[in-house]
């Protein structure tokens, strides 16, 4: 903390769970000072998002500051002011209607901080017919129709196995604030920026609402199979399962000439792409009897020789013991004052000049209260006991 490209800017960080902490996490890598406001006297386990000892949270949170504040206390709403006025950025997920209870919307904001860029994250929208449903993760899921692709025929619907929506309304939320931070510095205002959970996930849903909005088609499900092109999914072979994805004639080409079977080439039902899509059952059929054959680390071998796309199936484990895993650095060391040696999940960004620097661990709930409250609103100690004593922080 302190250092790294973002490091002029302050956020405060109203976050909880998943969706609102992901944006967040993208300022706090890059060198933000990012204060994380928790309420005071939560049991450990009450905390939103759990104990700063679970794996999750030290991943969700590192990097951050921890201040605890009552924002329901006219006081500790009066202190939350102070600090807006000294910040450049507010990030919260809670259901639409709470910041308004609490005085602390965008326009409440604005008036003591007209620069403050406002981010918001919620399950539907700010406003609209399900604006204050309760939303998480599965129920965007549902809703934008991933579930109705997602899994094999004739099996019913299947949620993804990570939280799709509340990773990329984070995403979003950060690439939102980010254009809101590069206008300020023409306009000199700030403006608030509003994304959800069900408005990320639709627009994940890319090709497959493009052939709903262009074509009138309803996609459905086809389990480890690409939606329009074959081959394209998982194959058997003598000790386990690949991915290949030969995508187009010479690729297909390419693959059969790999598995021994340039036939096919000429097969009246492989000859084109919307022909081998058609006869998708047939195709891997005829593809599996032959991948069986050898292994996946064989196979990978010769089909990467021909420029076949292809890859292991990996579970966590195997993922990050991954030769290029590693040389990516995506397991990412941090010391932790108490549990140790930990590792988070690195960056899938990376920056020629100006690289992520080290990490820092989660914090405990109100682990900097005196070096935040005396750095930014000059209280002294004795100003902040005084105040966690009356349940202000």
């Amino acid at each position: 903390m302190g250092s790294g490209p973002l490091s002029r800017f302050t956020v405060l960080d109203l976050t909880r769970v998943r969706s609102g902490p992901a944006a967040v996490r993208q300022f706090a890598d890059w060198g933000a000072n990012v204060i994380k406001i928790e309420e005071p006297g939560l049991a450990p386990d009450d905390r939103p998002g759990g104990s700063a000892q679970v794996a999750d949270y030290q991943n969700t949170h590192r990097n951050k500051q921890s201040i605890t504040l009552n924002l329901k206390h006219p006081e500790g709403r009066a202190l939350f002011l102070d600090l807006v006025r000294k910040a450049d950025v507010v990030v919260e997920n809670y259901r639409p209607s709470v910041k308004f209870k609490l005085g602390i919307d965008y326009e409440s904001l604005r008036k003591v901080n007209p620069r403050i860029v406002y981010g918001s994250v919620s399950g539907f929208g700010q406003d609209g017919p399900y604006h204050d449903r309760p939303g998480l993760d599965q129920i965007a899921q549902g809703i934008s129709g991933m579930m109705s692709v997602t899994g094999e025929p004739g099996r019913g619907p299947m949620r993804a196995g990570i939280p799709v929506a509340d990773l990329t309304a984070g995403l979003f939320c950060a690439i939102g604030v980010m254009v809101a931070l590069l206008e300020r510095e023409v306009s000199g205002q700030g403006q608030w920026v509003q994304t959800s959970l069900l408005q990320s996930q639709l627009w994940m849903m890319d090709v497959q609402a493009m052939r709903w909005l262009m074509n009138g088609e309803v996609p459905g499900q086809s389990g480890n199979d690409h939606p329009t092109s074959s081959p394209t999914g998982v194959f058997p072979t003598a000790d386990g399962h690949m991915n290949i994805a030969a995508m187009g004639n010479d690729i297909f080409a390419r693959l059969c000439n790999v598995l021994g079977a340039p036939e096919l080439v000429q097969d009246e039902r492989f000859r084109t792409v919307p022909l081998r899509a058609r006869h998708r059952a047939a195709l891997g059929a005829e593809i599996a009897e032959r991948t069986r054959t050898r292994t996946t680390q064989e196979w990978i071998a010769r089909m990467n020789e021909e420029g076949v796309p292809c890859g292991p199936i990996l579970n966590m484990k195997e993922a990050f013991a991954d030769p290029q895993v590693e040389h990516l650095r995506m397991s990412q060391p941090i010391d932790h004052p108490t549990l140790g040696p930990i590792s988070v999940v690195g960056q899938a960004v990376t920056l020629s000049r100006t690289p992520m620097g080290k990490l820092a661990p989660a914090p405990e709930s109100g682990e900097h209260n005196l070096d935040v409250y005396r750095a930014l609103l000059g209280l002294d100690a004795a100003k902040v006991e005084a105040l966690a004593a009356q349940g202000v922080i």
